[in-house]
């Protein structure tokens, strides 16, 4: 057994799903509500806590197989939480979090903009990327879970500024 804990390998990949599941925690009470779309500051932040927490997964061994048993213990962590979420609802509600109502028939609910961290500004500039330009317009603003935020109106059933892909078969004449 102690041949097994003081394996290299095995550190690696037992300090790798420390560092993961402190992470996601990490986020989850710091309330990241961005995550589908990273402002500079938000990616500058992910990239220096990858940087600071490297050397807590693979310690002194630098080598590739040492990043690839990190990697690979990555994949297998982030497959099980992916199931685990799937699979308990709400064991995925504790990770994820719940939808947030930002607006309700044309009012702006202020205390649910406080709780989910977002500016009056940040609700605007999603409401005219959905082609509505002002608050009292909106039907219904949630802050989805993946941090977007869906806007639902009269006039967006009726216009979209986000361009929807259209497949076409060219032949040649």
């Amino acid at each position: 057994m102690h041949e097994l804990l003081s394996n290299n390998y095995l550190r690696i990949a037992g300090s790798t799903l420390a560092v993961y599941l402190f992470i996601i925690i990490a986020i989850r009470l710091f309330g990241k509500k961005e995550l589908a779309q990273l402002s500079v500051t938000d990616l500058v932040f992910i990239l220096l806590i990858s940087n600071a927490v490297q050397n807590a997964m693979v310690g002194p061994d630098a080598t590739l197989l040492g990043g690839l048993v990190a990697a690979t213990t990555l994949f297998i962590v982030n497959y099980a939480l992916k199931y685990l979420q799937y699979r308990f609802p709400k064991f995925r509600k504790a990770v994820e979090g719940d939808t947030i109502m930002l607006v309700y028939q044309g009012k702006i609910l202020a205390t649910h903009l406080e709780k989910a961290r977002i500016t009056e500004d940040e609700l605007m500039e999603a409401a005219r990327e959905h082609g509505v330009s002002s608050a009292k317009e909106i039907d219904l603003a949630i802050l989805e879970v993946d941090g977007s935020i869906s806007i639902l109106s009269d006039q967006y059933s009726k216009k979209s500024v986000k361009k929807h892909k259209v497949r076409k078969n060219i032949s040649k004449q």
